[in-house]
């Protein structure tokens, strides 16, 4: 993790490493069977660096939950893109308008109900649509039931505007750390988003595509060789220590940390840090970091600016101190921040500017 010329780079940084993103790319791919069947989520990245190695890569489809992350996607040439999250209100405009402004890439969204299916095709008047329905296989965060999607489904084909070419299912819930009990439970979500596939495929006599997974999953769901089956992770291109913890079979290389210094010390065994949770994701309880070069250091608490430490001996350490602290999770942590620095031999060179943080 150190670098050679931290004394030119400001604090807190996110500091990523192109070398091991490569390398958890590649593993990913592997692990779903090939490229053709990974369409990764780009809400861990948001950066249109990491997207260009994923082309590079040879994946072609893409998943996102904003706009921002949708025109991100658009600007650096990406075939396919899905827009997986609910289109309400004036987001249903906005994503027309970019379907307009980066007509090479195929766009599509997700649809739970038949009303928002509605409010899109009118927006979507005198142009086609692709949409996937969105089933709730345990999530209980969006989709429509599996019970209720061949009716859905049934009440789609009725809206010219409208073509469904698949089922979309996410699995957020499942994350427990014993890989038995992990695959029970993957399966079971699998078995209920295929089985609407089926159905739907058998009615209406036409092949569906199905999305399904994340990070904990996809690995498990990629052992099915069902017929257009993709999966959708997203934390795999940094990975962080909160699925380094929990995921251990999964073997992804840490490939972003943050860089912060010591900015007090308090008393004989407390530090203070400049690593608030304005600059790590909070949403976690504490320590929401870990420090891998420093394992006897507790996190004690955080404010909007400082990270508060425990140690066994403060005299080892002095202001400006460089800590490495890992997030336990990455994701909303990378979109704190305007730019990541990539390290190569050991050295900062060049900003990686977090392109689809804004919303």
């Amino acid at each position: 993790m150190q670098i050679t010329n931290v004394s030119a780079i400001d604090s807190p940084a996110l500091l990523v490493y192109p070398d091991r993103v490569k390398a958890n790319i590649q593993m990913a791919i592997d692990r779903a069977g090939g490229a053709d069947r990974l369409r990764p989520h780009v809400k861990t990245h948001k950066m249109r660096a990491v997207t260009d190695l994923l082309l590079t890569a040879g994946i072609r489809q893409f998943k996102c939950a904003t706009i921002a992350e949708a025109d991100m996607l658009g600007q650096a040439g990406a075939p396919d893109v899905l827009l997986a999250y609910p289109l309400v209100g004036p987001k249903m405009a906005r994503f027309r308008a970019l379907t307009e402004q980066y007509p090479a890439t195929h766009f599509s969204c997700l649809i739970d109900s038949i009303e928002a299916a509605r409010q899109l095709s009118d927006v979507f008047a005198g142009k086609s649509l692709e949409v996937y329905v969105d089933l709730n296989v345990g999530m209980n965060r969006t989709g429509i039931l599996p019970q209720k999607a061949a009716t859905l489904f049934s009440e789609l084909a009725d809206i010219s505007t409208i073509n469904c070419v698949g089922v979309h299912a996410y699995d957020g819930h499942i994350h427990a750390t014993d890989l038995t009990q992990r695959t029970q439970q993957a399966d079971a979500a699998y078995a209920l988003a295929e089985g609407v596939r089926q159905a739907v495929q058998d009615e209406f006599n036409r092949p569906l595509n199905l999305i399904i997974g994340g990070s904990p999953t996809f690995a498990i769901h990629a052992q099915h060789h069902a017929e257009r089956l993709q999966t959708s992770p997203g934390t795999f291109v940094f990975w962080d220590a909160g699925y380094a913890q929990t995921i251990p079979e999964l073997p992804f290389q840490l490939a972003a940390v943050l860089l912060t210094r010591v900015v007090s010390v308090v008393d004989e065994h407390t530090l203070t840090l400049d690593l608030g949770y304005k600059s790590v994701a909070s949403e976690s309880p504490l320590p929401r970091v870990i420090f891998p070069q420093q394992s006897d250091a507790k996190v004690v608490s955080q404010n909007e600016e400082h990270l508060i430490v425990r140690v066994p001996d403060t005299g080892r350490h002095t202001p400006g101190e460089i800590w490495y602290a890992v997030p336990i999770h990455i994701c909303p942590t990378v979109a704190l921040y305007e730019k990541a620095l990539p390290v190569r031999n050991g050295a900062v060179s060049g900003e990686w500017p977090v392109t689809a943080r804004n919303r």
